[in-house]
């Protein structure tokens, strides 16, 4: 009895075994990355115990005195700004999903279908490259050119049209911001997307074109699922950062004249939090956020498995 009983639990270690020494090499390239995430990001987390008090730089993290509850996130919830900073926020990020997500993915299927491997890979390259510029040099050259006497207006004079102050107009920013990070960003974010359509097995394409497929007809039954999971993953990030904005980039691009549209919670924590030194309050705003942000991506995964059976859990 004893000996079939060890039997199954032997095969087991085993297994244990030869998974461990199959897999030691990337367990051991994964560390670094591991450590440093546990150092520069969970160490620091309980610092947001000052969301909880009346924080102020230079006074004890745990001193009862300054303990304040939930007071801070009622106080911005109540605040007169609270709708406005929900609206631009919202606003904002749904354009980044109706737009900015899927531009990537349709510049991957594209470039998927291109032949001529030394174009597609200098076409490649350049759609990478403003990716690595800096979010400075891209403001400032956005700005520029949507001057009154900038590039924009000068090209739109000779058609006769009259100049047009883009960047004092509240609403052209959400376009304005829009189409910056499209630029930017969707060449980088395509990278995700070629590697999963190299890894599809090039004989479903033949088997298809031997029934008679045509070349749309490829896309929609074997390409896009073959796209399905990745595009469920990026999605679920996305709709769980809605509440997020890129807001480097906003705060290059707004000013005082656009606030009415641009103003979103990233800018106003750091208007508050590091000009304003309220940092016991943006701390409690942005907890606030995460906490919706984590609902909100857990909703969304559970959604995914349901209906594409892929998700980030």
């Amino acid at each position: 009895m004893s000996q079939t009983t060890t039997a199954p639990a032997r095969k087991r270690k085993k297994y244990r075994q030869d998974i461990v020494r199959e897999n030691i090499e990337v367990w051991l390239m994964m560390l670094p990355v591991l450590v440093v995430i546990f150092i520069f990001s969970y160490i620091p987390l309980w610092g947001v115990i000052i969301a909880f008090q009346n924080y102020q730089p230079g006074s004890p993290f745990f001193d009862p005195n300054n303990w304040v509850g939930l007071k801070h996130i009622r106080q911005f919830i109540n605040s007169p700004f609270f709708s406005r900073l929900i609206i631009n926020t919202l606003r904002l990020s749904l354009l980044q999903i109706c737009f900015a997500f899927w531009v990537p993915i349709i510049f991957a299927l594209f470039l998927n279908e291109v032949t001529n491997l030394r174009f597609k890979k200098v076409v490649q390259t350049c759609s990478y490259m403003p990716y690595f510029v800096s979010s400075v040099v891209v403001a400032g050259m956005v700005i520029s050119f949507l001057d009154v006497n900038g590039l924009i207006n000068n090209l739109l004079g000779h058609l006769g049209i009259a100049p047009y102050e883009y960047m004092t107009d509240p609403n052209s920013f959400p376009a304005i911001y829009t189409i910056t990070t499209i630029w930017k960003d969707f060449g980088f974010g395509s990278i995700l997307y070629f590697s999963t359509l190299s890894s599809i097995d090039p004989s479903l394409y033949e088997a298809a074109r031997i029934d008679g497929a045509t070349h749309m007809q490829q896309i929609w039954h074997i390409t896009l699922p073959g796209l399905k999971a990745i595009i469920a993953i990026k999605l679920i990030m996305s709709v769980g950062s809605i509440l997020s904005s890129n807001t480097d980039m906003i705060l290059l691009l707004y000013n005082t004249a656009t606030q009415k549209t641009a103003d979103v919670i990233g800018t106003y924590v750091y208007r508050l939090g590091i000009q304003g030194g309220k940092f016991s309050y943006t701390t409690a705003v942005n907890l606030f956020m995460s906490l919706i942000g984590f609902a909100l991506t857990s909703a969304a995964n559970k959604i995914s498995n349901k209906l594409t059976g892929s998700g980030l859990w």
